[in-house]
């Protein structure tokens, strides 16, 4: 429900017209933290009251991964928000999109209303850390870059990692590894560099 126009409308659904339309406060009453009121449908004149409570708010326990680093953290929600996987939301100035939730009896859901859940597992989606395997001659070493999910890398282009420059040699994307081509960073699992 949303107010629209002067403060004595409100907009709300109507069980005769079957749709959303303009209803008059005839009452208000405050009641805690909300409202009871008694509306009238401006188009069909049917009288109805409407119980207006602000949302409680719930706190989930949730585990977030961010690259190797996994931490425990309580999200506030709204208690009577659907919550499923796949959905994303921002939390100490990150990204993280839901990648499990369970119910009271450790059942995993694909959705489930925030105060159903019991647990939950989310991963940071802002940022993408890439592994690399780099090798100068006979020597190679691991190292990792950080970048954002759509950052584009192409086979036998030069970066620079750890103040060198470097060429792309080959790109794995956990379906095999390329040697030429284009492939975003959320898609990357490994790339290959050579000293140049």
């Amino acid at each position: 429900m949303s107010r629209e126009g002067d403060s004595d409308k409100r907009v709300l659904f109507c069980s005769i017209c079957d749709e959303e339309e303009d209803h008059t406060v005839l009452r208000e009453k405050k009641v805690g933290d909300g409202y009871d009121l008694l509306l009238k449908c401006g188009l069909c004149g049917n009288v109805c009251t409407a119980e207006i409570r602000p949302n409680k708010i719930v706190r989930i326990p949730m585990t977030l991964s961010d690259g190797k680093i996994s931490f425990f953290e309580e999200i506030e929600s709204d208690d009577d928000e659907v919550i499923g996987l796949g959905d994303k939301f921002e939390h100490i100035d990150s990204h993280w999109e839901v990648t499990r939730i369970e119910d009271e009896a450790g059942r995993a859901k694909r959705s489930m209303l925030a105060h159903e859940i019991k647990r939950g597992w989310a991963t940071r989606v802002d940022r993408v850390i890439i592994p690399l395997t780099l090798t100068d001659g006979e020597h190679s070493t691991s190292s990792s870059i950080e970048c954002t999910p759509d950052t584009i890398f192409q086979c036998e282009s030069l970066i620079e990692v750890e103040g060198r420059v470097w060429m792309i040699r080959a790109i794995h994307t956990g379906k095999g590894r390329t040697l030429g081509g284009r492939r975003a960073a959320e898609d990357i699992r490994r790339m290959y560099l050579h000293a140049q």
